[in-house]
């Protein structure tokens, strides 16, 4: 007897509803009970309303060991699609924990790299949606394999679209490797878990005993290992960090950023940033105070605020230009360079370079930090990296030196021999190879042996120095500094040359990649 359309029709749409209810009622339960959203509800708060097309709906897995035969996993574990972020085309996939627990087979990664490949066909960003205990174990080498297919897309995608990741529960193993290879990484305090071997495993090789949190939470990632780049209190803030995130990213990179340029310029002085910067060469202050005179309200937008403090990185706008700041932060240990800040400072800028994002160095900057922990722990290696970096980007380049700019870290900030397209100093600028009380002790060795009270002369000598280099006139007469200007006008020169230099390019050697200091 032959089935009816109507028949047919009725098995489709209670099929598809089936199947999106992923693991059943209990599973959803039970994924709610952990604090944690389901995929679904996941992609709803980042998509557009009625925008989220998805694909390959009713993939199932092919395994028939371990009596996977007798198993049905609904989509294989992950929801794969493109829609609309804010108006904006995106691709993104989640991972459905409470089907097998997210756990990754060979479909479930095709899934995942059928959408990378349309993506970068279609130029268009990738997020994707961690929540998985891991391979899927039956499936042996096939699951190793997919992984590594993901990551071969993960690289060739790189520079290409912006990837960002969300880790939205636990990502184990190599499973890890992947939202690291991506652009940003979001984690979400208490349900994300990352780290390459967990603490059973831990234990079993090594001895230690240690929490999944304490080991890889997201707190862990923030603040330590600087792999996670936004820290949110719950799933809400964070979908809604990622969008705003998106609002300042071009789609792939023959794209310029979506500026947001005004029909007049807004160049409104800011008279507190006269008085910011303290007379003595070391007193502390808050860089952020500058940062926000200088962008759009309430437009700056950090990242990685929790590791290698004494550096700030973040998109911001200025009169609508997105632009990517790199700012010395002497609030932190003085602002002297490490190899975390370096390495922080190093990637952001590499990432704005790929996408067309100017770039805008903030400079008060002692040095490199000194010492033997730093010195072994390769500051010389990370700090070139720093320097590769900056001289790699062809973006406009704009450079404000605050107060201190000293020796290999005013040029690792953007002076103008590393390729900066314009830089200014305020009057309080001191531009130096050595800070003024060093270089005296080194130049006036003898002189300070034979005076008569060493204390006055020290002190005579240091003032004359001072006044002789440590300021931003002789650099400006040598055309390293194209301009002394008054704090509060900051904003109209950073505006002006953003305008000036937006159309910017510049030819470099064909060749297929540099070799950066890793």
């Amino acid at each position: 007897m032959s089935i009816s359309a109507d028949e047919k029709l009725k098995r489709l749409v209670d099929y598809r509803s089936h199947i999106k209810q992923g693991g059943g009622d209990k599973r959803i339960e039970e994924q709610h009970a952990r604090g944690k959203l389901t995929a679904r509800e996941r992609l709803a708060l980042l998509f557009d309303e009625g925008s989220f097309e998805e694909l390959n709906l009713f993939a199932q897995h092919r395994t028939t060991n371990f009596g996977l035969d007798r198993m049905e996993f609904p989509s294989d574990g992950v929801i794969t699609g493109f829609g609309k972020v804010n108006g904006r085309k995106v691709y993104a996939y989640a991972q459905d924990f409470t089907v097998a627990g997210g756990a990754a087979g060979e479909i479930h990664e095709k899934k995942i790299a059928i959408l990378l490949d349309l993506a970068a066909k279609s130029r268009a960003p990738v997020i994707g949606i961690h929540d998985s205990g891991g391979a899927r174990i039956q499936e042996g080498a096939l699951s190793l394999s997919g992984y590594g297919e993901i990551f071969y897309r993960n690289t060739l995608l790189s520079g290409l679209v912006p990837q960002i990741a969300v880790i939205a529960g636990p990502c184990a193993g190599g499973a890890a490797y992947s939202p690291v290879i991506m652009d940003f990484v979001f984690m979400v305090d208490g349900i994300s878990r990352m780290f390459v071997t967990g603490p059973e495993n831990l234990k079993t090789v090594t001895g230690e005993v240690i929490t999944a949190e304490e080991l890889g939470g997201a707190r862990v990632h923030a603040e330590k290992s600087g792999v996670c780049h936004f820290l949110a209190e719950n799933e809400e803030e964070c979908f809604k960090s990622l969008k705003k995130l998106i609002s300042y990213l071009p789609a792939h990179n023959a794209e310029k950023p979506p500026h947001n340029l005004p029909e007049k310029f807004d160049f409104a002085p800011a008279p507190e940033l006269n008085e910011l910067v303290p007379s003595d060469s070391y007193s502390p202050y808050d860089m952020k105070i500058a940062i926000d005179a200088i962008c759009d309200k309430d437009s700056f937008y950090e990242i990685l605020p929790h590791y290698a403090k004494n550096v700030i990185i973040g998109l911001a706008r200025i009169n609508g230009f997105v632009t990517g700041i790199v700012a010395n932060q002497p609030n932190e240990n003085k602002g002297y360079l490490n190899g975390d800040a370096s390495c922080k400072a190093t990637r952001f800028i590499r990432f704005c370079n790929c996408f067309n994002i100017p770039l805008l160095h903030l400079v008060d900057v002692p040095g490199f930090v000194p010492g033997i922990k730093e010195e072994h722990g390769g500051i010389l290696r990370h700090g070139a990296k720093l320097l590769f970096s900056l001289s790699a980007a062809t973006v406009p380049k704009i450079t404000v030196i605050l107060r201190k700019a000293y020796g290999g870290t005013f040029l690792a900030m953007g002076s103008k021999a590393m390729g900066s397209d314009r830089v200014i100093a305020w009057h309080t600028a001191e531009i130096s190879v050595l800070d003024a009380e060093a270089a005296v002790r080194i130049l006036y060795r003898k002189e300070l042996k034979e005076a008569e009270d060493q204390e006055q002369k020290f002190r005579e000598l240091v003032a004359e120095y001072k006044r002789t280099f440590s300021n931003p006139y002789s650099a400006a007469g040598s055309l390293l500094v194209d301009d002394i200007i008054e704090p509060a006008q900051t904003r109209k020169h950073i505006s002006l040359s953003l305008e000036a230099f937006i159309n910017k390019e510049e030819v470099r050697p064909k060749k297929k990649h540099g070799n950066i200091p890793l």
